[in-house]
Parts: C-alpha cells; structure tokens; sequence
C-alpha cells in the first residue's frame, strides 16, 4: 500500500469535483480525504496499491464541470483512513451521503 498527496488547481471548486473524487475513491476500495483549500485548490490523501493510485489520478481529469489547471502527486509517508472522506470546514462528510 502507497499514499500520495495530490494537490489540483483549476476550476476545481463549487462543481461538484469533491464528491466526483469521492465516488471514485470508493469504486476503486481508495481510502483517504479530500478537501477544498482556501486558496481554490483541492487536497487529496489517498491509501491504495501503486497501480490503483494510478488510474484513480487518470480518472480525477474525467470529473464533470471542473477543468485541472495542474496536478501534482507527491508521495508521502503511509496513511490508514476507514473510508473516502471528504473534508469540509475541518468536519468529515460520511461516504454514506
């Protein structure tokens, strides 16, 4: 198991993206968070197999709405998470929703 940051600028905000990359975190089995920053761009922590990592971050560009400026991947030390989550406001919005 792998985890990277990935951190996205572009129009990546209020489109809906954060929930997009949560539904395919959770098709993948992907555990991790993601998160609006309050300079527009968009963090994500994800926990998979190398290979899953990979098409996860190819799939991200199919994201209805939102248009990546930039993404950048960087590895990090290993992560365990329960779920996907997304990150609002400092509180974890359940897979569930």
């Amino acid at each position: 198991m792998k985890t990277v940051e990935i951190l996205i600028t572009g129009r990546v905000q209020k489109v809906g993206f954060r929930a997009c990359v949560r539904r395919i975190a959770t098709d993948l089995n992907i555990t991790g968070t993601v998160m609006n920053l309050s300079n527009g761009h968009v963090q994500i922590f994800a926990t998979a197999d190398p290979m899953i990592l990979e098409k996860f971050i190819s799939m991200l560009y199919g994201c209805p709405r939102a248009i990546i400026r930039d993404l950048r991947t960087t590895d990090t030390l290993p992560r365990s998470f329960e779920e996907f989550s997304i990150i609002k406001n400092g509180s974890r919005i359940s897979t569930l929703l």
